[in-house]
């Protein structure tokens, strides 16, 4: 049990430290839907650590997978689903002009009264899907 909330601080403060890293050395925010959507269609030169960005993300998954597979788990649903899902929340994301990592981890931390709001409808439109999807 002591490793499991070891490893989820030690995960926490690596992505904090990334996010603060990318907000000193860049000015920006490290809200992966802005990040992955301002590579379609590519800025010119803010292109290079966006795809170091997302590279860096996709390499410590597939390092995750190849080392710990057992903390990576399989997907309970089928790859097409997971696809469509990942779109839908994609779209989500961008039409309300940001998602969990940029609200969540950036915006709160700054004290955004945008992200403060958006983090707590994020927090109980889960709650109550969960408790919806639990109850079925």
């Amino acid at each position: 049990m002591a490793s499991s909330w070891i490893s989820a601080l030690g995960g926490g403060a690596l992505i904090g430290a990334a996010a603060v890293l990318l907000l000193l050395t860049h000015g920006r925010i490290a809200g992966i839907s802005g990040v992955i959507g301002s590579l379609l269609p590519p800025v010119p030169s803010d292109r290079g650590w966006r795809v170091a960005f997302v590279g860096g993300l996709a390499l410590a998954g597939a390092l995750a997978g190849a080392f710990a597979p057992a903390a990576v788990g399989a997907s309970v649903r089928s790859s097409t689903a997971v696809v469509i899902a990942g779109l839908l929340v994609g779209f989500g994301t961008r039409h309300g002009s940001g998602c969990t990592s940029g609200h969540g981890v950036c915006g709160v931390s700054r004290l955004s009264v945008r992200s403060l709001v958006a983090v707590a409808t994020f927090m109980t439109t889960g709650a109550a899907t969960a408790m919806i999807a639990g109850a079925s």
